[in-house]
C-alpha cells in the first residue's frame, strides 16, 4: 500500500479551484486508476448532521462536486456513482433527506446526476483479515467497487481527531453506532473497533476537505478554521498520522491511532519524507484549539502528583464529561435519542444526564443543535 500523503491548495471553496486542486491530486495518486468504466463508486463524505456548509461540520458540497466530476473524467458513468452516509441520530429516511439538503450535498448530486443513497438498507459484512469484529453496514458500502472516503479536518471531543479512519463509522447505520459506543466505552476499546471497520470497509483511497477545517470541541461544537488545503492518500491511517503533525497532536494519544500502533499497521509517527505534491502545504498550525475535554489516554499521567495515586480508582468520576447547559437546551430529545447508555432524560422541556451511567463518548454533544452541551471538568484538572 502506498503510504504517501498529497496536498494541494485550495484557498476557497470556488468550483473551478476545487476541481482543479482534486484534479492534481488525482494526477499523482495511484490509486486514482481503480477509477474506470464500469466501475460502481461510493463517495463517502461526513455527513454528521444537517448543518450548513459554512459551519465546517460537513464535508464541503464544492469537494463532494470536484471528486464526482474527477470520476466521471475516468470514465465512470454518473449512474454508476452513489453519495452516502449515516448521520448523528436515528437513520431514518426523512432526517436523512433533510441533513443532505442543508448540507449542500443533495443538490450537488442532483446537478451531476449521481444517485444520493437515502435509504436504511443494511448488511452483515464479512469478517475481514486481522479483524476481530464484524460489522452490519449501508448496503452501498457492501456493493461498492470503489470506496472514496471524503473526511473532513476536524477536532473530536473523543477521540482527538476525527478525519480519515473515524469518518468511516457513518458506514455503521443509525442507531447502531450509538450500540458500538455502548459495548466499546473505554477509548482504547472503541479505537481498536475503529481500526476494525477500517479493515472491513477497505476505502480504495481518502480525500480530505481541509479547505476550511473545524477546531476546538469538535465535530460539532468548535469553530471553522481555514486552512486551505486538500489531501489525498491511499492509506489513511497515514494520512490521520500526517494530521497529528499539523494539528499538533501525539498519535499514541489518538485512540485508533494507538490502536493501529499495538497492532503493527501504523508507525509511531509520520515520516516527513512521505508528504507529496505541494509539500509546503504539510507543516505544523499555530495554536491550533484542540477540545476542552482532550487529554492524554494515560489520564493519570497528567493528574497533579497530589492525587496521582488515586487517579485509577476515581477517573470514572474526575475524567472530562457532558454537562447540559440548560439555559440554551431547547429540549429536543436528540441528546437523549442517541445516548447508546440511555443515561439521558428530558424533563419539563430541559435534557439532564445522570453521571452514573455516562461513558464519555459525546455522541449527545456531537448532535446537539443548539450547542447546549459543555465539558465539566473536574476542578484540580482545569489548569492542565
Amino acid at each position: 500500500m502506498d503510504e504517501r500523503v498529497f496536498f494541494a491548495a485550495a484557498p476557497g471553496y470556488d468550483q473551478n479551484t476545487v476541481d482543479a486542486a482534486v484534479e492534481r491530486l488525482f494526477g499523482q495518486l495511484p490509486a486514482a486508476a481503480l477509477l474506470a468504466p464500469g466501475k460502481k463508486v461510493l463517495l463517502k463524505p461526513n455527513l454528521l448532521s444537517g448543518t450548513a456548509p459554512e459551519k465546517a461540520v460537513t464535508t464541503h458540497p464544492a469537494v463532494v462536486a470536484a471528486v464526482i466530476r474527477a470520476a466521471k473524467r475516468r470514465g465512470v458513468a454518473a449512474c454508476d456513482i452513489t453519495v452516502a452516509d449515516s448521520p448523528g441520530g436515528p437513520h431514518a429516511s426523512g432526517l436523512v433527506k433533510s441533513a443532505w439538503k442543508v448540507s449542500g450535498i443533495a443538490a450537488v448530486c442532483a446537478e451531476e446526476g449521481v444517485n444520493l443513497y437515502t435509504g436504511t438498507a443494511s448488511g452483515e459484512a464479512p469478517k475481514a483479515e486481522g479483524a476481530k469484529r464484524r460489522f452490519t453496514l449501508l448496503e452501498p458500502v457492501l456493493a461498492a467497487d470503489v470506496i472514496i472516503d471524503l473526511p473532513k479536518c476536524k477536532t473530536h471531543m473523543m477521540t482527538g481527531l476525527s478525519a480519515a479512519t473515524k469518518n468511516l463509522f457513518g458506514c455503521i447505520p443509525g442507531l447502531q453506532k450509538a450500540e458500538w459506543h455502548m459495548r466499546c466505552p473505554k477509548k482504547e476499546d472503541f479505537g481498536d473497533m475503529l481500526v476494525d471497520l477500517l479493515l472491513t470497509v477497505k476505502p480504495s483511497f481518502a480525500v480530505l476537505d481541509g479547505i476550511v477545517g473545524h477546531e476546538g470541541n469538535g465535530p460539532s461544537g468548535g469553530s471553522p478554521r481555514p486552512l486551505g488545503f486538500l489531501a489525498a492518500a491511499e492509506n489513511l491511517l497515514s494520512m490521520d498520522l500526517a494530521l497529528c503533525v499539523m494539528l499538533g497532536l501525539a498519535p499514541e494519544s489518538v485512540p485508533y491511532l494507538a490502536a493501529a500502533q499495538r497492532r503493527g499497521l501504523c508507525p509511531a509517527s509520520f515520516d516527513p519524507a512521505l508528504a507529496a505534491g505541494e509539500t509546503a502545504l504539510f507543516a505544523p498550525m499555530e495554536n491550533f484549539r484542540l477540545p476542552d475535554s482532550w487529554r492524554k489516554m494515560n489520564f493519570s499521567d497528567s493528574a497533579p502528583r497530589a492525587v496521582r495515586w488515586a487517579v485509577p480508582a476515581v477517573e470514572k468520576w474526575v475524567a472530562p464529561r457532558p454537562q447540559i447547559a440548560r439555559a440554551r437546551c431547547i429540549g429536543c430529545g436528540r441528546c437523549a435519542e442517541i445516548c447508546p447508555q440511555h443515561t439521558i432524560e428530558v424533563k419539563n422541556k430541559k435534557a439532564r444526564i445522570k453521571p452514573k451511567d455516562c461513558i464519555r463518548c459525546f455522541c449527545c454533544h456531537e448532535v446537539c443543535p443548539v450547542q447546549a452541551i459543555d465539558t465539566k471538568r473536574f476542578f484540580l484538572f482545569k489548569k492542565l
